[in-house]
C-alpha cells in the first residue's frame, strides 16, 4: 500500500482535531495508525504535515502540558485543535 499524500495527512489530522475538540488532545501515532498497517515509518510526514497546520494556526501542539513547536519539539507530543 502506497503512503497517504500530504493532504490526506492533513485533512486526517484536523478531522481528529475536530472530533476531539480544542479541551482534548491526541497523540499524532493515532492518525498514523488510522491510515497505515505499518504506521511507525509515515510518523516524520505526520509530524510534518502538523507543523504545518499549526505554523497556519490549525493546531495547537503541547509536550508535558506546555506549548511547543512541532517542528523542532523531541519525543512525545499532543495536539489538540487551536482555540478559534
Amino acid at each position: 500500500m502506497a503512503a497517504p499524500a500530504d493532504e490526506v495527512l492533513r485533512a486526517a489530522l484536523l478531522a481528529a482535531a475536530e472530533r476531539r475538540g480544542p479541551a482534548a488532545s491526541f497523540c499524532p501515532s493515532e492518525v498514523a495508525r488510522a491510515l497505515c498497517a505499518d504506521w511507525r515509518p509515515l510518523m516524520p510526514r505526520v509530524r510534518a504535515a502538523a507543523a504545518t497546520l499549526q505554523r497556519q494556526g490549525l493546531l495547537r501542539a503541547t509536550q508535558r502540558g506546555r506549548p511547543v513547536d512541532v517542528a523542532t519539539a523531541q519525543g512525545p507530543i499532543r495536539l489538540s485543535k487551536a482555540p478559534d
